[in-house]
Order: structure tokens, then sequence, then C-alpha cells
């Protein structure tokens, strides 16, 4: 799944083709992956010029006129802005723009959800709404942290993945910021300390500042538009690997959470 790094790489892609460009007509073909009325969706979005692109955690933002376009690729999802073509397979909606181009939005197990909301009620009753705060946020603080795992019993691991504390981080970072930090993935979160909450939060700056930089992690499927692949696969230290960067133990890998979690026995002490 495309994670802070990602979304941004593609945010950044789109912004470069997009902005100014206005939306001709909008081809849905796959009705289920629209979450707020279909028919305003592909109708109040004709005209509409796009003016901005933000990122929201892992959701992409696209401004427009008088509207927000919310997307969350989740899985597999991903856009490709190309010159008009017909339809490929498991491409579920397209937006036809004033240059002739389209954007075309691929998703092949149709996880991906669109919204689309007035701009003023962006943060009003919308998955935005309860996202916490992002790893670069000032008011991402120790305090911040500590308030919320303080009756969080469950791993650490599963608690950095809730998008409503820290937003924007998953699998992947999950378990890298783990590492740098010495913090087995299996502790419960209630029982982390102030400077271990400081670790986390430095750690995770520092990781996806790095990755945004190198245009994120190509992982099976994960392109950001036509093709852009990104490389910090180049330096993930735990996640996927087989030996320990550090002590040159085996890797361990165990689900957690239902998720594939990567970590070190010996750097990462089982502290239940």
């Amino acid at each position: 799944m495309p994670e802070l790094p990602e979304v941004e790489t593609v945010k950044n892609v789109l912004k470069k083709d997009l902005i100014n460009l206005k939306i001709k007509k909008v081809n849905v073909y796959y009705k289920d992956m629209i979450k707020t009325d279909y028919n305003e969706f592909i109708n109040n979005l004709v005209g509409e010029e796009f003016l901005d692109i933000k990122r929201y955690g892992k959701w992409l933002v696209f401004e427009t006129t008088n509207y927000c376009l919310l997307s969350h690729l989740r899985m597999e999802g991903k856009y490709y802005y190309t010159d008009y073509q017909e339809p490929e397979k498991h491409e579920h909606v397209i937006f036809e723009l004033s240059n002739g181009k389209v954007l075309r939005y691929k998703d092949v197990r149709k996880f991906g959800v669109m919204y689309l909301v007035k701009k003023d009620k962006l943060f009003i009753d919308t998955p935005l709404a309860n996202l916490g705060y992002e790893p670069f946020s000032e008011k991402l603080t120790s305090s911040y942290l500590l308030d919320k795992f303080k009756t969080k019993r469950l791993p650490i691991k599963t608690v950095l993945l809730d998008q409503e504390i820290i937003s924007g981080l998953g699998n992947i970072y999950d378990d890298e910021v783990l590492f740098k930090s010495g913090i087995s993935p299996f502790k419960k979160a209630n029982t982390l300390s102030k400077d271990e909450c400081e670790k986390i939060i430095k750690n995770s700056k520092e990781i996806l500042k790095e990755a945004i930089k190198l245009g994120g992690t190509t992982i099976r499927s994960y392109t950001s538009s036509l093709g852009v692949s990104g490389s910090y696969q180049d330096k993930l230290l735990v996640h996927t690997k087989k030996v320990c960067s550090i002590c040159k133990s085996p890797i361990e890998v165990t689900k957690i959470g239902g998720r594939s979690t990567y970590y070190c026995k010996k750097c990462q002490k089982v502290d239940l």
C-alpha cells in the first residue's frame, strides 16, 4: 500500500501536469469507488479547473475551482496522465481534460475510493476529519503520543498503523521506524516511555524525509505515475531484509495484527 512518501511522490508528479487544466468530462466505470453522490460527482466536476494538489496522510486532495476531490489509492491505485485512449482493463475513472489529454485511475483490486466535497467541508464529515498529526507536524510531540498511547494495550506496531494517531505511516515505514528506534514491535503501546516516543518522532521524520527524496519505496506494484518508481527500497534496514544490518542476526518475520512485520530480536528486544 502506498504510504506517505509514495503518495507525496504521486502528488508531485501529477501537480506538474494538471494545474490550470479544466475537466471536460468524467467517466466512471466502477460506481462503488465513488463514496459521495454519484451524479454530483460526475456532473459537478465538469468545468472545474485543477488549482492545486495536496496530501493529507495517505490521501490525495485535488483542489478545483469549487470542490475538493479526495482520493485514497489503498493497495494498488495508480494515476496516469496520458493522451486520450480507450479505457483499459482495471481503469475505473477517467477525467477528460481541456488540453485533449486524460487523467486515468487504474486499480486492479478496486479498493481505492474517491469523495467529492465542497471546499469549506473538507474537514467536516470526511475521512480527513479524524486524521492524526503528520510526522512533520510540530504538534506531534512525545506528550501527544503518550496521551494517545496510554489506553492502548495493543502492540506498538499495530497502534502506529492507526491513522487517527499518526497519519501517513504504514507497514513498511513502521518497521523501519521501530527498528531504528530500537523498539520491539510487540511492545504494548501504553508501556512506551517519553524517550521512546521521542525516538519514534525523530526517526519517522528522518526516514520519511529521505524516502520522499528518493520517490518512495517500490515493492511489487507501486509506481507513482507513468512508470515513475521510487528507490528507497535500496535504503531499507529491516523490512524485507534477511540479515540485520547492525548485529548480523537473522531478521525475524511474523504477523502482528495481520500485517507482515520484520524485526531483529537482538536489536529490538522483546519487552512485553
